[in-house]
């Protein structure tokens, strides 16, 4: 089965509304997109580069995709390795309101969005990234389709915006597998699935002690 991976940068108020210019996303009157900006180094740099020559499948939502649509064509560079990978892998637009899609190599999702999603990840293939797209992501919590997280958390916070993790999330389980920090604060975190969630108590028991540390020593 493929694995489907979410990448997104964060504020640490758990925003992904616009990180990467005011007007790429004013809804709900948002105005402090581009907070990501100031904030790359080097490392965060080639990093990026890293995860996207990952994939060898996107899937955007549809103003995800009409961003990178109306950008990453016009990146005619040949030794740009982002650009390059971007305007030749494979692409499944999950949108209800677009009719056709015709950046390079796109094609868009029918049906219903889980159920499409799904068979996806049931064919052979390597991995599905998603970028962004976070109606999309709400829509993937809910039906417990995503496989890893890629966090960029940046040591900002904004108030309000668009979350990650909506009211619809699923409640899981997911284990640390790999984090770094920049040099300007920014930590990147990979989490992979890992079984359902799990709740314990911290109660006191009958000798006194803690409940939870008492069963891990015992």
């Amino acid at each position: 089965m493929r694995k489907l991976v979410v990448g997104t940068f964060l504020t640490l108020d758990g925003v992904m509304q616009a990180p990467g210019g005011p007007d790429e996303d004013r809804d709900g009157g948002f105005e402090y997109g581009g907070w990501s900006v100031k904030y790359w180094d080097d490392m965060m740099g080639k990093l990026i580069v890293e995860q996207t020559m990952r994939p060898d499948a996107l899937l955007p939502g549809r103003r995800t995709y009409e961003i990178f649509a109306a950008h990453w064509p016009r990146v005619t560079d040949p030794n740009d390795p982002v650009a390059a990978k971007l305007n030749t892998v494979r692409k499944y637009v999950a949108s209800r309101t677009l009719h056709k899609a015709e950046w390079h190599n796109s094609s868009l999702l029918r049906g219903e969005v889980g159920d499409a999603v799904r068979r996806l990840k049931e064919q052979s293939g390597g991995e599905i990234q998603v970028t962004g797209s976070s109606n999309l992501i709400q829509t993937l919590l809910k039906h417990d389709l995503i496989d890893e997280f890629r966090l960029w958390i940046f040591p900002v916070s904004v108030g309000s915006g668009k979350r990650l993790f909506g009211d619809g999330t699923l409640p899981g389980a997911f284990r640390l597998v790999d984090a770094e920090v920049s040099t300007t604060g920014v930590v990147i975190h990979r989490y992979e699935r890992a079984g359902k969630f799990e709740q314990g108590s911290f109660e006191v028991d009958e000798r006194g002690r803690t409940a939870a540390l008492w069963e891990e020593k015992s």
